[in-house]
């Protein structure tokens, strides 16, 4: 961290700064030139105390010089790292295929689709049994029920299961069920919850907010890994913006963004980015050509009778014709779907 003083600054002001950074644990670093003096303060810059360096008198600007976020940054790892969701790896070459419908709505349903997207060659499956709605009269989720027929259905397909947890009360009851605890665009900040996962052994597929910045998903992650969970997959997922003719707007830019700054991997999910099922097999190979370590897609068997999501939802033959696509993709670019049945 660099403590920029005014050039006006005079000397009594300086030696206080200098005082004050010894006084809370820092080593101070003085550098005088002709117009101004800059302060190096070495140590720890998460330490709250830090923010209050801006306050002191005569200092001008307050620089950091690392990253915020420690564990998930390129710094602390300069090779990639891998996530295991069961036996699917995640990360360094290997790419995750997350299919299934947007909620768990019966043992029928789940099962028609989980053998429509196992035969098209996705890794792991998805479904909520926790659903956060905008209104509270929408379809909430089958809850422990909705647990119980998506853990069951993955074992029918020999697929590890992910699902979104919202509450930190309910992480004792998914991680039971669930290979991966989903955290939603809407609980990116919900760090008590991010905490309580992080205190788990489960993997975490944690979702970029609707107005979140790269920073702010970073931010989030190292919450989770701070509290010993160093299983994190970051999802991009679309931003808010003016545009009208899709749910969101999916920010490509993310995945070599995230890559160049931390070493976790990031999937897309053009699902919940554009809201429409004509864009997502585009969307798909654009994420895997950017450099995305797997595509999150909705599907359902019959989207117009869909409890959620519905209209973004593909129907399983649009999934295999996907799935033929992204599969000679991978192998252009040398990259692979990780089948279960491989490790």
């Amino acid at each position: 961290m660099i403590l920029v003083m005014r050039p006006e600054a005079s000397h009594e002001q300086i030696e206080h700064v200098i005082k004050t950074v010894e006084e809370l644990g820092f080593t101070p670093h003085v550098s005088r030139g002709e117009t101004r003096t800059i302060v190096g303060v070495i140590g720890d810059e998460t330490k709250p105390q830090t923010q209050n360096f801006a306050a002191i008198p005569g200092v001008e600007q307050v620089l950091a010089i690392q990253k915020p976020f420690k564990l998930a940054s390129r710094e602390f790892s300069k090779q990639d790292s891998a996530v295991y969701v069961g036996k699917v790896k995640i990360g360094q070459g290997s790419l995750a295929m997350i299919a299934g419908p947007c909620a768990v709505e019966s043992y029928e349903v789940m099962d028609a689709v989980g053998k429509y997207v196992k035969a098209g060659g996705a890794n792991i499956l998805r479904g909520g049994a926790f659903k956060p709605r905008t209104s509270p009269y929408a379809f909430q989720g089958m809850g422990e029920d909705g647990l119980k027929i998506l853990r069951d259905v993955g074992q029918k397909y020999g697929m590890p299961v992910v699902t979104e947890v919202m509450d930190p009360r309910q992480v004792d009851l998914v991680v039971r069920y669930a290979d991966m605890l989903q955290i939603g665009a809407r609980n990116m900040q919900n760090f008590d919850l991010l905490k309580e996962c992080g205190k788990t052994k489960t993997p975490v597929l944690l979702k970029r907010g609707m107005s979140a910045t790269v920073k702010d998903l970073l931010m989030s992650a190292e919450y989770v890994l701070a509290e010993g969970n160093k299983d994190v997959v970051l999802v991009e997922r679309g931003v808010r913006s003016f545009e009208d003719s899709t749910r969101n707007m999916l920010d490509l830019s993310a995945v070599p963004n995230v890559k160049g700054q931390s070493h976790l991997p990031i999937i897309v999910d053009p699902s919940h980015a554009t809201g429409r099922p004509d864009l997502i097999p585009a969307m798909c190979r654009a994420s895997v050509a950017a450099g995305a370590d797997g595509v999150h897609v909705e599907v359902h068997n019959c989207p117009e009778k869909a409890l959620s999501d519905g209209p973004q939802a593909l129907l399983p033959h649009q999934f295999l014709d996907l799935m033929g696509d992204l599969r000679r993709l991978a192998g252009a670019l040398d990259r692979q779907f990780w089948a279960p049945s491989e490790n």
